[in-house]
């Protein structure tokens, strides 16, 4: 399964054996395992619920961050009530690799919603 736009990839692809998930942006991509992809997917629902309970006491001009760490992410949302970017760290719990995310405005919604139906897809 492969969902793409312009600035943005995202690829499931399970012959490729351990790391059969692909986020891309601009130009950089890394590939997660399920179980990290999963884990990635929690997050975001949850940062994504956060967000839901005060964006409607936010003024159109007012700025937010949110900030959620749950091993091995930690994720960064900062924007306004109508878009915002996400940041992520990544700590393997292996101590095989370690990156960082960035998904500017408006990717970060878009890569957000795919993300999120690719899982649920599955399931």
């Amino acid at each position: 399964m492969v969902k793409a736009q312009k600035e943005w990839r995202l690829l499931r692809d399970f012959k490729k054996g351990k790391f059969c998930f692909l986020i891309g942006v601009d130009n950089w991509s890394i590939e997660l395992q399920k179980s990290e992809f999963y884990s990635l997917y929690l997050l975001l629902l949850r940062i994504n619920e956060q967000f839901l309970v005060i964006k409607d006491e936010l003024m159109d001009e007012e700025s937010i961050t949110l900030e959620l760490e749950q091993l091995p992410w930690y994720i960064q949302l900062e924007g306004n009530k109508n878009e915002w970017s996400l940041r992520f760290v990544f700590e393997s719990q292996d101590q095989t690799r370690s990156f960082e995310m960035y998904w500017p405005i408006p990717i970060a919604q878009n890569l957000f919603y795919e993300i999120k139906n690719m899982w649920e897809s599955m399931n």
